[in-house]
């Protein structure tokens, strides 16, 4: 029996001793390779993120001008885009109403006027025989009345016949100021309301570039910014300007704000309606920039892969984001000048991992 289970041992260990040997081999080949990563060697910028908006051309102070009378708009002299002078006629209701209350009006100062001779000549009477004891108190003192109400009769009419002359100039629509027609809102025949928009003038002077900005745009930009605008389809044609209003309530479908600037001499070819495109940078203070692939999170707050140089090695840091657009993060905090962050494969990393670098451009 010993002799026999002799030879069948020594095949049992050679088995088991290659079976080993295999297995080391295996694990020596499943040692995974350093996994190539894309980095960046960090720097501090010029200065905070420069955003561009895009947005229009308006006249600082435009008028909706509106007959101060309702009638029928029989004349319109000017149309959109046409230049008008101060105290030009722009537009005509018909007179005729205004006219003919004009005559009542006159007619009823004329009434009063002879009612009032008519009532003075009757107190001067009744003082006269008072004084001489020929009449009662009682008239004396009722004529006085009529008098008084006469009088006041005739101040009733004039004021009536004021306005009836104001009517009647109310019926032609006159520029206040010089400037460019820029929108119409009633056509000749049309019965109009006082207060309607016939047109719409910008006034001649000042120009604005009016953007549409989010509010965290506001909170980010310095305060008294140099704003350069420039047109979008000729971007040679420039104007700086700063912000001259921003509207206190944010627009209910976009939420954001109007924000005004305020063009400093803008040259000619910036004409009303001209799309433009606005730039400004956010912040004043340096602030390292990493472009926004290299962004990720952990325990809940933004993150970045930094590369250890000298081990060829990953570790997560937190970061403090400062600002955020798009293609680029600003690092407020948590990375300093010549580090280098990955920026491409953040996702199939883990703490201490071996990488080899392929990009190291700053």
């Amino acid at each position: 029996m010993t002799t026999a289970a002799g030879p069948w041992a020594s095949v049992v260990a050679l088995v088991a001793s290659l079976l080993l040997a295999g297995c080391g081999e295996q694990t020596e080949a499943e040692a995974p390779p350093p996994r190539p990563v894309r980095v960046i060697t960090v720097d501090k910028g010029q200065g905070g993120q420069l955003v561009t908006f895009t947005g229009q051309v308006e006249a600082q102070d435009q008028a909706a001008l509106s007959f101060r009378v309702g009638g029928r708009m029989i004349e319109r002299s000017a149309n959109v885009g046409d230049q008008v002078k101060a105290g030009q006629v722009v537009a005509r209701l018909d007179p005729q109403n205004a006219l003919n209350t004009l005559r009542s009006a006159r007619a009823a100062l004329t009434a009063a006027e002879s009612q009032l001779v008519t009532a003075a000549n009757t107190f001067e009477r009744q003082d006269r025989l008072i004084a001489n004891g020929f009449t009662t108190r009682a008239n004396h003192d009722a004529a006085r009345t009529a008098q008084q109400a006469a009088q006041s009769a005739v101040d009733d009419a004039e004021a009536q016949l004021k306005i009836a002359e104001d009517n009647v100039g109310y019926t032609d629509l006159v520029a206040d100021a010089p400037g460019t027609v820029t929108a119409r809102g009633a056509e000749p025949g049309e019965v109009v309301q006082a207060g309607q928009m016939i047109l719409q003038l910008a006034r001649k002077g000042g120009r604005d570039a009016v953007f549409d900005v989010p509010a965290q745009m506001l909170r980010s930009s310095p305060a008294d910014a140099v704003i350069t605008v420039s047109l979008s389809d000729d971007p040679g044609v420039t104007a700086t300007g700063r912000v001259r209003e921003v509207a206190p309530q944010a627009d209910p479908v976009t939420r954001t704000f109007r924000v005004r600037v305020g063009l400093d001499n803008p040259p000619e070819a910036m004409r009303l309606g001209a799309t433009v495109d606005g730039r400004v940078r956010l912040s004043n203070d340096p602030m390292i920039e990493i472009p926004a692939s290299a962004l990720t999170a952990a325990n809940g707050k933004p993150a970045v892969w930094v590369v250890d140089t000298s081990s060829q090695t990953v570790a997560l840091r937190n970061i403090e984001v400062g600002s955020f657009s798009p293609a680029e993060v600003g690092v407020a905090s948590g990375l300093s000048a010549g580090e280098v962050v990955v920026t491409a494969g953040v996702q199939a990393l883990h703490p201490g991992q071996k990488v080899r670098l392929l990009g190291a451009g700053s």
